[in-house]
């Protein structure tokens, strides 16, 4: 009984080994298909439109000589982490852990003379560029290895975002137009987000920064390139360096959650008295600042004081698990353990 009991455990362990290896290797096979009928067209398409926009025929050789259909792209903009069922505290112990906390206090120290003349030049302040830096590219370790052409055409014809992500295509071209990186060079994540700062294309033609002098645009890099243009997107967006970005706090019993959200601003002395607190039960700052109550899950969860900087890092990403993230890094930044 017991032997054939052990047989039984076995096959059938063996059969689902069998099986993942099977759905292993079809999802591998998916990845290798033949580009859907019409992708070439589609390409031809957007090469005469291009080089209609001034990109050169060379550029534009170099840029689609191996342009690929990427599934693997298509399947990534289905399951972004920022609105996967969660929680804030979930999505802040994943992004902000101990050691990355750590590693940011280290690279700011490493880093810190570059960072506060570019933070003094742009009125930004610095902790707030190592916590972008941080959050989009695990402080430029991690930026993503998808071919941007492929990916960028990819999602053009994919279709769901089309006229966005071409539109993003166009500006990828002319990023290689200018000579600020070389073909083989520029990769970025699924959606075509590139460099140390992330920036889609779009964002680099306009907040990118040659912060060394080196005649290019360098945020895969250079460190001192992407922190200016992380400054330069802040800045050019409304960033007031005389405040942060807010603050925890607590409600009072009973408040009406249709009191918040980001586009319902009151000063700090009109929230305290609506009851709202310090997170500490103290009363709100005297500061004449306007302020939204922002509530990312309900009011059993973390709430938040956010100040216009926040409605600036909410342009950055409209998300507000990723604005309220990027802001408690920046405050761990700042405020070391004792």
């Amino acid at each position: 009984m017991i032997k054939r009991a052990l047989i039984a455990a076995v096959i059938s362990v063996s059969g689902t080994a069998f099986s993942s290896v099977i759905t292993a290797n079809q999802a591998m096979a998916a990845e290798y298909l033949p580009a859907p009928e019409g992708f070439a067209d589609f390409i031809l398409e957007v090469k005469q439109d291009a080089a209609a926009q001034g990109i050169s025929e060379q550029i534009l050789e170099q840029a689609f000589a191996d342009v690929t259909y990427m599934r693997k792209a298509v399947k990534q903009d289905k399951s972004q982490p920022e609105f996967r069922k969660s929680t804030l505290e979930t999505y802040m112990s994943k992004r902000v852990p101990d050691w990355k906390v750590k590693k940011a206090r280290q690279l700011y120290a490493k880093h810190q003379d570059v960072l506060e003349k570019i933070g003094k030049e742009y009125g930004v302040q610095p902790r707030f560029i190592v916590a972008l830096w941080g959050s989009e590219s695990n402080f430029g370790s991690y930026q993503g290895n998808f071919p941007v052409v492929s990916a960028l055409s990819t999602m053009a014809y994919e279709g769901r975002r089309a006229e966005f992500f071409r539109k993003e295509l166009m500006a990828a071209l002319t990023i290689l137009e200018q000579g600020h990186i070389s073909v083989d060079k520029f990769k970025g994540s699924w959606a075509g987000a590139m460099g140390q700062t992330q920036f889609m294309p779009s964002s680099f033609l306009s907040f990118a920064v040659d912060y060394n002098g080196d005649g290019r645009k360098d945020i895969w890099g250079s460190e001192a390139d992407a922190f200016a243009s992380i400054a330069n997107y802040l800045s050019q967006s409304g960033w007031d360096d005389s405040i942060t970005w807010g603050r925890q706090v607590k409600l009072p019993a009973g408040f009406d959650a249709e009191q918040s959200g980001i586009k319902l601003k009151r000063t700090l002395a009109e929230w305290q008295t609506l009851g709202v607190r310090r997170y500490d039960g103290t009363d709100l700052p005297t500061n004449s600042i306007d302020a939204s109550v922002i509530i990312p899950d309900d009011t059993n969860g973390r709430v938040f004081l956010a100040y216009q900087n926040f409605d600036v890092l909410m342009r950055w990403n409209r998300s507000y698990y990723f604005a309220c993230t990027v802001g408690y890094l920046s405050d761990r930044i700042r405020y070391p353990a004792l």
